[in-house]
Parts: C-alpha cells; structure tokens; sequence
C-alpha cells in the first residue's frame, strides 16, 4: 500500500470517530479514487464526492485552476482595450501559454485547499502531495513568489506602475498583487503547526532512511512541522503455525532474512522519529482498495505519546514544552558586548541536517542558508541588517550564526 493508501486509511478512521474529514489529492496522477473504489475525475468544489458519512475526496483538477483564473484575467483586459503604451498586447495570449510555467498549477492548487480549510467544514483535511522532490517544491513555492517577487519588482514599484495612465496595466498589477496576496495566505497556513503538520511516510529501508532523513532536514530547514513518521510495508512476525505448516522451506528463510533486515532499520527509524509519532503498518495480505478493505487493515503505533483504538490511527498532537519541533523559527539574542563591540546570534533548530552540506551566505537583508541540496533566504530582524556577519556554528542541530555592528551603518 502507498502514501495515498495511508492517507485514505487516516481520514476514514477519523471519520468513523464521528468527525468530518476531506482527503485531497495534489498528486496529477491522481489513485485517491482507485483507493477508494469510486468513481471520480479531476475537479474542483463542485467535484467533491461523498465516499461515506463524513468522508469527502477530491481530485483538484490544478490545471483547470490556472486556465479559469487566467481566462478571467485576459477577458477583464480584452475590455480595458487593445492598446498599449509599450506595444505589448496581453489580450493575444492564450491561456495554454503559459500553464505550463513552473509553480503555477501547484501555487493554485495550494491556495484552493486554503480556501477549503478557512469553511470549517471538515475537521481535518488531508492533502495527498507528490512524490518527496515535487513535494518539498511545491510547499516552497509560496515563499519563493512572495521573496523573489518583491525583490525582482518591488511592491512599490508595482504600486506606481498601477496608477499609471494604462487600465490593462492596472489590472495586471492588481493580478499579480492578488498572487502575491495568495501566496502569503497559502504560507501563514502551511508554516503555523497549530493547524498543520506533516506525515513522512517510508518503508523499512536503508535508501528509504536516508531520503526520510533528507526530506526532514529540509522540512526543517523551510520550517514545516513533521510530527508523524510512517514506517510503511513491514513484514510480520510469523506465528508458531505458520512457520510448522511450511517448515524449512527456503521461503522462511528468505522472509526472515528480510525481516531480520527490516528490523534493524527500523531501530535506525526509531531514533530518527524521536520526539514524533512513530507508526507502522505491517504489509498486508492484499492490495487495500475500497472501503471495506481499508477499514479492515490495522497499525500499530509505536511512540509513547500517541494512541491506538480498535485499529484507528489516532495521533496525540499536542506538543509538550520538552518536545522539539521540526519549525523551530530564527531566535535572535545579545549574547555579549555594547555599542559596536555587542555580538548578536541568530539561532535556528536544524535536526537531521547533514552537517558537511550546509551552506550560509549573505545578500542584503537576507541570510541563504543551504542544506541537503535546498536552500532557504532567511529575512534577517531589523537589528542584525545593520551588523555583520563574524562567524557561524553548528552543533548538536543548532546553527548559530553571530553579527556584529557594521560601523558605518549603526547609529551612535
């Protein structure tokens, strides 16, 4: 069973508890529906299909999103008129021109669950994303169209480019400030881990390790909660009977080898879910599809702070002051000195960072931090814009990166 299965299984046990869930589909080659066993095709609200009491599944149909936003967008120009002071005829492009450009289908998408999430009319939504790489990009691309659009054509730029004597180039301004507005919406909800967190899913070896170890130092890094771990396919232990019934067979011994294999991995897991929900879902005797099969297969949960009931799958979320999050954001402090002699710190929690691939850099107002092949454009406080850059440590997860008052820019 994959990541879809597992997200399937989720919302239909929360939804036997008597809560209302939607499980939403992200990924452009759609299974939700096969998992469940019904028919249903790409859509969007109207789309939505009832698969029992209190359990919705939606397909999102990402590129009709973007050409119905677009066609709106051309039709409100094509009525503002044909000219244009610089001679460029926004009216004459097509709509599939451009949902093709990187990001846009997804961005839209996201905000579409946005928009879901602010009704109140499930209790939980589950989005089903991608596979790992496509993931991690699509949660930063709202990050990525607020930072680099403003520093590519600065608000105020866009500002006094509106009010100019053009209407169509008003009204692209006013599209692309509903972008940018859109994109903030999307990351104030994915990065607050008291309405989000994320679920890493992973089988029970040594390459499924590793990229689990990856994808949460990146979601570290970019700040997203990961507060669940999914050990997926694992093999179970045989019974008594079953081992008499066939006896020495090779069989046995080429399942026990693997088990065997499988669990020392998952011992490696077990210190690498240490603070999160660790589950793990034996490999079933058949494929999982539809309602009554997926109510059927069980999982057990391993950490101390999350609970079973009758085979649901029910995660403890609240966050005790020990625990550590993944999101931990920038701490800044005056850790000695004053006046110009005064060293501040910026601290940030990086678990699982793999410490020969980080990277740091200064652009402006801005700090790059890179790690396991992602990077992250930090905004720095107000205090440290006027500082530079000394030195940087990283110990134990925590980067601490140090300034010190730029003598030409610090006020005496």
């Amino acid at each position: 069973m994959g990541k879809t299965t597992l997200a399937a299984k989720a919302a239909l046990d929360l939804a036997r508890t008597g809560k209302r869930a939607l499980v939403v589909s992200l990924d452009q080659a759609h299974s939700l529906a096969d998992v469940f066993g019904v028919a249903s095709r790409p859509g969007t609200d109207e789309d939505i299909v009832t698969v029992e009491p209190r359990l919705d599944v939606l397909e999102l149909n990402t590129l009709g999103l973007v050409e119905s936003r677009y066609r709106t967008l051309t039709s409100v120009l094509s009525m503002s008129g044909t000219g244009h002071e610089h001679g460029v005829r926004f009216g004459a492009v097509a709509p599939e021109e451009i949902i093709g450009a990187p990001g846009v289908q997804e961005l839209l998408g996201l905000h579409h669950i946005t928009q879901m999430v602010d009704e109140n009319t499930w209790d939980t939504i589950f989005v089903d994303l991608p596979s790992t790489a496509e993931s991690l990009r699509t949660l930063q691309l709202p990050e990525l169209v607020c930072g680099y659009l403003e520093r590519l054509w600065p608000q105020h730029d866009r500002i006094v480019a509106g009010t100019g004597t053009d209407p169509r180039l008003t009204v692209v301004v006013a599209m692309i400030e509903r972008v940018v507005a859109d994109a903030e919406t999307v990351r104030a909800l994915l990065f607050d881990d008291a309405r989000t967190t994320a679920t890493v899913v992973l089988t029970p070896e040594s390459l499924g390790v590793a990229e689990a170890r990856r994808t949460m130092s990146v979601a570290a890094l970019i700040g997203l909660a990961v507060d669940t771990v999914i050990v997926n396919k694992v093999l179970p232990k045989l019974n008594s009977s079953s081992v008499g019934l066939v006896g020495v067979h090779p069989a046995v011994f080429w399942f026990e080898s693997w088990r065997s294999a499988q669990q020392a991995v998952l011992d490696e897991i077990t210190i690498l879910a240490q603070g999160r929900s660790l589950v793990v879902v034996d490999q079933a005797q058949r494929e999982p599809v539809g309602l009554a099969s997926l109510g059927t297969f069980d999982v057990r949960i391993d950490a101390a702070d999350a609970v079973s009931r009758s085979g649901e799958i029910e995660i403890d979320r609240e966050v005790s002051e020990t625990r550590k999050r993944s999101a931990d954001k920038p701490v800044v402090a005056h850790e000695s000195g004053s006046g110009l002699e005064s060293i501040y710190t910026m601290t940030m929690q990086l678990p699982l960072v793999d410490a020969s691939t980080l990277e740091l850099g200064r652009v402006d107002d801005d700090v790059i931090i890179g790690a396991d092949g992602h990077r992250r454009r930090v905004r720095l406080a107000s205090v440290l814009r006027r500082c530079v850059v000394v030195g940087a440590d990283f110990d134990a997860g925590s980067l601490v990166v140090r300034f010190q008052p730029d003598p030409a820019v610090w006020p005496r």
